[in-house]
């Protein structure tokens, strides 16, 4: 198996100067957690700023990390252009020894997230997914008791979500990549790989935003918006 050389964290954000410091602070703590392991590869967050209008830009200056701007307007084009700039900062490197990892600037990853995606790719895998869960404090009790219900460990295997995901850089480049869609890129994408038989893995749970009005015209805020408003018992 080829050693990871490089790990790049990509992470669109669109106005959101609130969340995105504790999403940053996260993955600063799952690299150092990273770095502690014998032959880790270099860990870089890159941040892709879309049509941000608020402080987003200063959050990121006051972390390490990278940023790209660009005023798209489309998840799908931002999770694109981020891992277009990966590839560029990696040219002198093999594709198969660079990983990249997806989340949301409204998530928290937790502390071994970063270990588990190498832990992954060192068994094989070339993609990798893992459940989401809302934040309980957006939720509301019946709400959250009603999503419990709906994503046991049995329907964990089987979501996608951009908030957690990871993939090695090869193969993606092979499917095409990200399409610029508005939503359900991560979808397309981890469809298209393991249709290509790329080999699919599993990371833990990560903490996401419970909001109902999202940055995409429906996504996983309309989503919870529309099981809010399912009669109780549906």
């Amino acid at each position: 198996m080829t050693l990871l050389e490089e790990l790049h964290v990509v992470v669109p954000a669109r106005d959101e100067r609130l969340l995105l410091p504790r999403c940053l602070d996260a993955l600063g703590v799952a690299a150092l957690s990273l770095a502690q392991l014998r032959d880790a590869p270099r860990v870089t967050v890159t941040v892709v700023l879309d049509r941000c209008t608020d402080g987003t830009a200063e959050v990121v200056r006051d972390h390490p990390v990278r940023m790209v701007t660009t005023d798209v307007g489309n998840v799908g084009a931002a999770r694109r252009l981020g891992v277009a700039s990966v590839l560029a900062s990696t040219a002198g490197l093999s594709p198969r020894s660079v990983w990249v990892a997806s989340t949301d600037a409204d998530s928290v990853v937790p502390e071994r997230w970063l270990r588990d995606h190498v832990a992954a790719a060192a068994a094989g895998a070339q993609v990798v997914t893992g459940p989401v869960l809302p934040d309980p404090g957006d939720l509301g009790a019946q709400l959250l008791d009603r999503w419990l219900a709906l994503h046991g460990p049995d329907a964990a295997a089987r979501v996608v979500h951009g908030a957690n995901l990871g993939f090695r850089l090869d193969s993606y480049l092979a499917v095409g990549g990200f399409r610029t869609l508005p939503e359900h890129e991560d979808v397309v994408l981890v469809s298209a790989l393991v249709a290509a038989g790329a080999r699919r893995g599993a990371v833990p749970t990560v903490l996401t935003s419970g909001r109902r009005q999202g940055r995409t015209p429906g996504g996983f805020a309309g989503y919870l918006r529309r099981l809010a408003d399912e009669p109780t018992g549906a």
